[in-house]
């Protein structure tokens, strides 16, 4: 039998494929990815992560001129919305950021195959391209990174025009006077921030009797009131029954979910975004025994190697965080692995962001889970309103919340709300990379003014030493 004529081949070149491929490069293999599209960078990229954020940073520019810059005595007259050169702006960084990719492949001598990729056997995977083509690619081991999809509802059928999922809510053509949000997570509340923005009027519908389920209970709810001051309405403790389109709109039907009467809601368009689903279609998993857990994850062991050898899987279709950072460590971990050498990855370690404003950024354990496993902790925050960076620039909603344990001082967990957030946690999953202490973060100088002050105030209050409260 011939030698095969790759190392590795990499199904999926999203942010868990394309950075396995380029470090599996790096360490000397020989690699091709596989993916359906021929835009690379996966849903993160191309409907997911990067569109998402443009919008959310040139909405909160077109709130900031509506609303906050005459504060800072910066007045005119005839601020418009163009919205087709906002959705344009979005298009090209998607643009630059995917040619990126590709210079990045190109650089590292990986092999772009564009198909549908079903894994024949170990070893052997089928490719069928767009023009009815097929190519087998032999190769050594397999990986399999092909992410996620969004979740489905019964009763509520995405169109992507008047009931639409994350893509389609990216890619809107006007404005809708009304929008209403199925789901309070992660997409829910920066799409929905987006659009509030923008002008419509939202409305959240959520099954929970609190958003951002798994963050820590007393951020969400401050997160909650910020929300609503900022326009949007929250419906919780709702189960959505159906969605039909009637004409120009769409007609939502609500109840308790306590039990109790029916309600009808009216909407010019329905984002449903009640999570996300690994995708794992086509691959052909069933037939070679790769097998998957009851939610549909593929089982792998702490080497990401599935139950079948040299096939792997790593990001949004195995279980833990459906983040991309978290799809890349995975990514280099494995890489890493099938060159000989080790890695490791603590989900506790993950961090967690919200991009709305203010953002919202967690790490470790929440309070909740912590009073769950019957851990002994102490808690310091810290508000932004008592801090000096957040009070010139405006930005003053939010809190700093460290968890430390009431033995060992040592950081469980960090929950922020507040501007910067998503920047300000790297420096909590650091200390709780290195297994520091709340004292080790209240002695490391912070510069001032800043917003990181609040990180640094908020170890001091664990022992009753914040300064500035």
């Amino acid at each position: 039998m011939s030698d095969p004529a790759y190392d590795l081949v990499v199904i999926g070149a999203g942010p868990g494929g394309y950075v396995a491929a380029i470090r599996a490069s790096q360490l000397g293999m020989k690699v091709a990815c596989v993916d359906k599209r021929a835009a690379l960078g996966g849903v993160c990229l191309n409907v997911g992560c990067i569109p998402s954020k443009v919008l959310l940073h040139s909405s909160e520019r077109y709130q900031d001129a509506k609303e906050r810059l005459a504060d800072h005595g910066i007045r005119f007259s005839g601020l418009e919305l163009d919205l087709g050169a906002m959705m344009a702006r979005k298009e090209k960084v998607v643009a630059d950021l995917t040619k990126g990719i590709e210079f990045l492949l190109d650089k590292n001598k990986i092999d772009r195959v564009v198909g549908a990729a079903t894994i024949v056997a170990p070893g052997e995977v089928s490719v069928a391209r767009d023009d009815g083509a097929t190519e087998t690619l032999t190769t050594r081991n397999i990986l399999i990174a092909t992410g996620s999809e969004s979740s489905t509802l019964e009763g509520v059928e995405v169109d992507e025009k008047r009931i639409v999922s994350s893509t389609g809510a990216l890619s809107l053509e006007s404005v809708p006077e009304k929008l209403i949000v199925i789901g309070a997570g992660v997409i829910g509340l920066e799409l929905g921030s987006v659009w509030s923005r923008l002008g419509a009027e939202v409305t959240v519908v959520e099954y929970l009797d609190h958003i951002l389920p798994g963050m820590d209970r007393e951020i969400s709810r401050q997160a909650q009131r910020v929300f609503k001051r900022q326009g949007l309405e929250f419906r919780l403790s709702q189960k959505v029954t159906s969605a039909s389109v009637r004409g120009q709109g769409v007609q939502l039907m609500v109840e308790p979910v306590a039990g109790g009467d029916a309600e009808e809601l009216a909407a010019d368009v329905v984002l449903l975004a009640i999570g996300r689903r690994p995708y794992t279609e086509g691959l052909g998993l069933g037939e070679l025994g790769v097998t998957l857990d009851e939610r549909g994850f593929i089982e792998v062991d702490d080497r990401f190697e599935t139950r079948v050898p040299g096939i792997y899987a790593i990001g949004d279709c195995i279980p833990g965080p459906m983040l991309a950072h978290k799809a890349g460590e995975e990514a280099s971990i494995c890489a890493e692995i099938l060159a000989g050498q080790s890695g490791h990855i603590d989900y506790d370690r993950v961090p967690g962001v919200v991009y709305t404003w203010p953002e919202i950024a967690s790490v470790g354990k929440t309070e909740e889970a912590l009073k769950e496993q019957g851990v002994s902790y102490k808690v310091g925050k810290f508000p932004f309103s008592a801090n000096s960076r957040g009070r010139t620039t405006g930005d003053t909603d939010g809190v700093v919340k460290i968890l430390a344990d009431a033995t060992t001082d040592r950081v469980l967990g960090v929950h922020i709300l507040g501007p910067l957030a998503g920047d300000l946690i790297a420096e909590a999953v650091i200390a709780m990379e290195f297994g520091a202490s709340a004292e080790d973060i209240a002695r490391t100088c912070h510069a001032h003014p800043s917003m990181g002050e609040a990180m640094g105030e908020a170890a001091l209050a664990i022992a009753g030493r914040a300064i500035h409260i």
